[in-house]
């Protein structure tokens, strides 16, 4: 994101993922690295009609701005359209947004964009960037769960047998757990995977 950030000639950036790895958290992590921070979550209809009742991305982005309570300087300023999936019209504008604004940076995340996307009648091809965040694989788990230790031994080859035993059972727990991060998390603050069903329903 930051590299995104550096680009003078940044197009907006859709962040694809599944629901609950974290898309949103890191967005709004990231957006602290800017003068002026815009979120809309596009299922609140209040943000969504947004797009629905206007044609002109200035109306657009003028609207978003004066709601927002955001001045229209030339100061960094980070637009995050949020489960951009809801609005096809939002997904379509982003072309718009890359042609019209280019200073302005603007990320789109969204959950089940491959199928919200067979409504969009003309996807900004080649006018925007794409990435996929994922859950945490066990690298990300071993550092989340303070072993860096037996990540150290993990990129030591041939492994060490006492430290292969070590990694192969934390590599048990990382199958058991998951890689998802609030799942990880709740881990992490109780030390048991034995209240973990609820967060697992709940996801």
């Amino acid at each position: 994101l930051l590299e995104w950030k550096r680009k003078p000639d940044h197009k907006p950036l859709i962040i694809r993922g599944a629901r609950q790895v974290g898309k949103t958290t890191l967005v709004n992590e990231f957006g602290k690295k800017f003068r002026h921070f815009i979120s809309l979550n596009l299922e609140k209809s209040d943000d969504r009609k947004l797009f629905e009742n206007l044609e002109r991305t200035k109306d657009i982005i003028e609207a978003i701005f004066l709601r927002s309570g955001t001045p229209m300087t030339t100061d960094p300023t980070l637009l995050f359209l949020d489960e951009i999936q809801e609005s096809p019209k939002a997904v379509a504008h982003l072309m718009y947004f890359f042609e019209e604004f280019p200073q302005l940076h603007v990320i789109a995340a969204g959950s089940l964009l491959e199928f919200a996307l067979k409504n969009v009648p003309s996807f900004p091809v080649g006018r925007v960037e794409q990435i996929v965040l994922h859950p945490l694989d066990f690298d990300e788990f071993l550092l989340a769960t303070g072993n860096q230790n037996a990540l150290a031994e993990l990129d030591n080859i041939p492994v060490k047998n006492y430290a292969h035993e070590i990694l192969i059972e934390l590599f048990h727990l990382y199958a058991i757990i998951g890689g998802m991060p609030e799942v990880i998390k709740k881990y992490i603050e109780e030390g048991s995977v034995i209240n973990l069903g609820d967060v697992y329903r709940n996801i």
